[in-house]
């Protein structure tokens, strides 16, 4: 798909312009009942400069959500970040959709330290099927706070409204927060299913690899489809360490093999793991064993 393909929508006016919606009541925030959107969805990919998070229910048909096609239902709550590809079937039925969205553009943030924590969230980040599951009772909390939010926007501006918006938002997103976090405790079987897979994976790609590229976290999500800050987040959840940790700790033990169980020099050994440059494997091994290769080799003869 070319980028000419893309409607690109860069301001808050702009997406609600687009949708045929009222005219923002905030320049940077707008909040959308979306019981009054009906017709037929835009098949058109979107691509908004902006925050969106919203809970959607009543959808019929196929909503594409980064690579995949996106799981929408009942008390499934969204997040899309600035930049985030959004497309639909053009068979997308949304004339029996509810539900509420919340878009507002990162300016809104820019002064607050929201504008910083914001980037911490992991459920931003997510392209391939993953959203936040919530409980009757967790979207009744949700909705509380986006009605005082629209208590708030829909009074005229002053100088307080972008800080009560931003302090009801930091509200949101932590019990947004708290809610993700809760969903990993409720579903450990299937993502300790998930881990095995990506522990066999590791396994399998150290003990076939040849001088082939160094494996990367987004090589390992494609192949269990999920995405990088999905798969790093439930493996924080469940062992502590991240993707990426769980990488560098298999590719430091195929190296150890290496060094004691055969005559391959250090450079030759950093080849074999996907290294283009030997000195990185060395800075890499000796930041997590204390050793250079060398002498590791060394200290076990």
């Amino acid at each position: 798909m070319k980028p000419a393909d893309f409607q690109v929508l860069h301001t808050v006016t702009e997406y609600t312009r687009y949708y045929g919606l009222p005219a923002p009541a905030h320049p940077l925030l707008t909040l959308i009942n979306l019981s009054e959107i009906s017709g037929q969805a835009i098949p058109a990919p979107i691509v908004a400069q902006l925050y969106t998070i919203a809970l959607k229910r009543g959808l019929k048909g196929t909503v594409y959500y980064g690579r995949q096609t996106y799981d929408f239902h009942d008390g499934l709550l969204t997040f899309l970040a600035p930049g985030q590809v959004v497309m639909a079937d053009a068979s997308l039925d949304i004339s029996e959709m509810s539900g509420w969205a919340l878009v507002f553009h990162p300016d809104l943030l820019r002064k607050y330290p929201l504008g910083q924590k914001i980037t911490g969230y992991g459920f931003f980040s997510y392209q391939v099927h993953e959203a936040l599951h919530v409980s009757a009772k967790e979207e009744s909390l949700l909705e509380s706070v986006l009605r005082s939010m629209q208590h708030e926007y829909e009074q005229p501006l002053d100088a307080f409204s972008q800080d009560l918006l931003v302090a009801q938002l930091e509200v949101l997103l932590g019990y947004a927060n708290r809610f993700y976090h809760r969903q990993f405790l409720t579903r450990r079987l299937a993502e300790h299913d998930l881990l095995s897979r990506f522990e066999a994976q590791l396994t399998t790609h150290f003990a076939q690899a040849s001088n082939s590229p160094l494996p990367t976290v987004q090589q390992f999500a494609e192949a269990l489809h999920v995405s990088p800050a999905y798969l790093s987040d439930m493996l924080r959840a469940l062992t502590g360490q991240t993707a990426q940790q769980h990488l560098h700790h298999a590719l430091i033990e195929r190296a150890k093999q290496l060094l004691l169980g055969t005559s391959l020099t250090v450079n030759e050994t950093a080849f074999q793991l996907g290294f283009d440059y030997p000195h990185y494997f060395t800075r890499l091994f000796k930041s997590k064993t204390g050793l250079t290769p060398a002498a590791f080799r060394f200290s076990a003869q």
